[in-house]
């Protein structure tokens, strides 16, 4: 499918304060994601024991990775990828109890006193709710700036598929086949992640009433059933491990 317009200019990029804005909203959900994950990866949901430099130390090459799939993808140029190095997500730095009630969303609500936020039942339950949330952030964030930059679906749900496999193995570090760092959850997949995606964020988009243009809208649908082709065979089996 050729969508019949996109944000791009006629060297393919995005404008660049546009390109910043969508670059900016992947970089957040993959730093939720690195620092669920390294929480995670501790055993013991206790936030002292947290390394975020310990945790990506092994895992440089399938950071770099992902992260040239997010530039094929969005058509990202070098200065607006250099945007990551800024936030500090990928370096090493404390994960406060207050930042995964961040990337959970505050579903949790904010027990009585504040500092319960640190106690190991309701650091995993942050920690499972901001991996599906981040992840599926992640997703909406990749699908928009594939469009915005008139990434093909057929290219761009490639590389797509790709990035979702290591932010999964990010995200579910203990996770080998079907083992898991958080023994009462099997694991987040891509395909779960794409399900989320489509019943979570592309009603909003799809329905008449939505003020998305309408290649925008068939742009949508079509990464939508690439995706569907790419990941829905893989159902809940193992997933490739990030080391």
């Amino acid at each position: 499918m050729a969508l019949t317009r996109s944000l791009a200019g006629g060297d393919g990029r995005v404008p660049s304060a546009r390109a910043e804005r969508m670059a900016r909203a992947v970089f957040a959900a993959l730093g939720g994601i690195v620092e669920i994950g390294t929480v995670r990866s501790t055993g013991t949901w206790l936030l002292p024991d947290v390394s975020v430099g310990a945790f990506l130390e092994p895992r440089q090459e399938d950071l770099g990775r992902l992260m040239e799939g997010v530039r094929v993808v969005g058509r990202f140029s070098g200065e607006v990828m250099a945007i990551a190095d800024g936030l500090g997500y990928f370096r090493d730095h404390e994960v406060p109890a207050a930042s995964l009630l961040l990337w959970s969303e505050g579903i949790t609500g904010v027990p009585e006193p504040p500092e319960r936020l640190e106690e190991p039942e309701l650091v995993r339950r942050m920690c499972r709710i901001g991996a599906d949330l981040q992840l599926t952030r992640l997703l909406q964030a990749l699908v928009a700036a594939a469009l915005a930059a008139g990434t093909e679906p057929g290219e761009g749900a490639v590389g797509i598929a790709e990035i979702l496999r290591v932010a999964c193995g990010l995200a579910e570090p203990g996770r080998a086949g079907v083992t898991s760092a958080d023994p009462g959850r099997a694991g987040v997949t891509p395909a779960d992640v794409h399900r989320i995606w489509r019943v979570a964020d592309l009603p909003a988009v799809l329905r008449p009433a939505s003020d998305a243009p309408d290649w925008g809208k068939a742009g949508y649908r079509a990464y939508d059933a690439e995706l569907e082709r790419l990941l829905q065979g893989e159902g809940p089996g193992p997933v490739r491990a990030c080391v």
